[in-house]
């Protein structure tokens, strides 16, 4: 018998959060506002691309172990345990805005009704899983302390893979000063902590469970991303010296990620970290260490370089093209990274926006992305091949797999010029040049062979040892 549990918001998180607990049996009911969202959940689709999500949604509902409300009361009396997953965008001082949060807390405790478990999964600045105790405790009085429990639950989810990133998660955080509530959380995440998966075949390892106080979590949860960004930043930076040296940042990330102590995982030169997570949780502990009067340099030091990569591209296609008034510019891939539709801080976007403001044309391919708002001069193409027509540079900005399977002489065909700028490292340059292209990289120092790890002996490969020929 499963929990019964109320998910508050049904974005990136919170439909995931939602598909996915009762897909391992739980009771779940989903809060959503929006009538043209709540529409498309009800009908068994998330109102965004997520591989595998769809296929969730539609098995929950049909087994009656999902449903989707914009009741919020009725949700409350339904259930025992609430994930709180509304969004917790930068505010204008760099912290994160909590106002959807505090909403959301004013309501839970208006329709409190029994005991619940209230679980923080935004990312929310460090110490909102006290203040939100304190915030109900205010509106219900002392006496409703005993009527709830808080605990953060940061969520590790990539676009592109959140269905598995949940579902076979590296660990799993609790955070909570009340032990009843603690050991709660902990039931409801059983069957992942245990593996117990239905659909799945063949044993997987039981998952870490960290329980922690609240500020504790919080804090993994920043922590984390940080350094996921801060190791893009480093080979970013690492990348710049090689093209200063001739050296090649493919084999020297190659040969560092050998090194089980560093792991080959995010030291991808290219063209920088984008999204709305790396950016955002930066930005908000920058702003929290500042408010302690510390000045955090390698914080501030990861976005400064991030910022600078888009430049650098930019700076890079003005070298060889010259000029980029009236230039021709073919960008491939425009989400901020592939298997998304999203755009949110997407550095491909930056960069188009730049050549754009310099007076170059920009034509753009994405095969997820059907419409691009926030930069209207963009001209979207239904291929990769009517993208670069009469180009004079191609930029590979989003590492898509397809874009592999292009056929480059087409490709070269097609074009006024002939400048291949690959700002993510995905193509052999070799295979490039033999197209009838110039092929530039980032940090590739002249670069004309791919990397090449020969293994004398036998070795056990995890995702953290991954070295191969791109």
């Amino acid at each position: 018998m499963g929990e019964r549990v109320a998910v508050i918001g049904s974005g990136y998180v919170g439909s995931v959060v939602a598909a996915c607990l009762a897909h391992v049996g739980h009771d779940v009911v989903g809060v959503e506002s929006n009538p043209e969202k709540l529409a498309t959940l009800r009908s068994g689709a998330a109102p965004f691309h997520e591989p595998g999500l769809d296929n969730l949604i539609t098995s929950g509902l049909a087994h009656r172990k999902l449903r989707f409300t914009d009741d919020f009361c009725d949700a409350m009396d339904s259930s025992d345990v609430v994930f709180v997953c509304v969004g917790t965008p930068p505010g204008p001082d760099g912290d994160a805005d909590t106002t959807a949060i505090r909403g959301v807390t004013v309501a839970i405790a208006q329709n409190l009704r029994h005991y619940h478990v209230i679980i923080t999964k935004s990312t929310v600045p460090i110490g909102t899983g006290f203040w939100l105790g304190s915030l109900i405790e205010d509106i219900l009085g002392p006496a409703g302390r005993d009527r709830f429990g808080v605990v953060s639950n940061p969520e590790f989810l990539r676009e592109g893979s959140a269905v598995q990133d949940f579902l076979h998660p590296d660990r799993v955080v609790l955070g909570s000063d009340d032990p009843k509530a603690q050991e709660i959380a902990a039931t409801v995440y059983r069957p992942i902590l245990e593996q117990r998966i239905p659909g799945d075949i063949g044993k997987r390892d039981v998952v870490p469970l960290l329980q922690t106080k609240l500020t504790t979590a919080e804090m993994v949860k920043y922590a984390s991303n940080a350094f996921l960004a801060t190791k893009i930043s480093f080979a970013n930076e690492i990348a710049r010296l090689c093209d200063f040296v001739g050296a090649d940042i493919t084999e020297v990330t190659a040969g560092m990620g050998l090194d089980t102590r560093i792991g080959g995982r995010f030291l991808d030169a290219g063209l920088g970290w984008g999204g709305s997570c790396f950016g955002k949780d930066l930005s908000a502990l920058i702003t929290t260490a500042n408010e302690y009067g510390y000045r955090p340099r390698i914080l501030e030091g990861a976005v400064s370089v991030n910022e600078s990569q888009r430049k650098y591209v930019v700076d890079q296609l003005l070298g060889h093209l010259k000029t980029l008034r009236g230039a021709k510019v073919c960008i491939l891939g425009l989400a901020f990274k592939p298997h998304t539709d999203d755009l949110r801080d997407s550095p491909a976007l930056d960069v188009a926006a730049r050549l754009i403001g310099k007076g170059a044309f920009v034509a753009a391919y994405d095969p997820m992305v059907t419409a691009v708002p926030d930069v209207p001069d963009i001209r979207l193409m239904p291929d990769a091949i009517r993208a670069a027509t009469g180009a004079d540079a191609i930029v590979l900005a989003t590492d898509w797999p397809q874009f592999l399977t292009v056929r480059l002489t087409e490709l070269r065909r097609s074009m006024r010029g002939d400048l291949f700028f690959d700002s993510r490292n995905n193509f052999d340059p070799i295979l490039v040049e033999q197209a009838g292209f110039r092929y530039v990289g980032i940090g590739r120092g002249g670069a004309t062979t791919p990397p090449r790890v020969i293994a004398h002996r036998e070795q056990p490969r995890n995702a953290d040892q991954g070295v191969g020929v791109r």
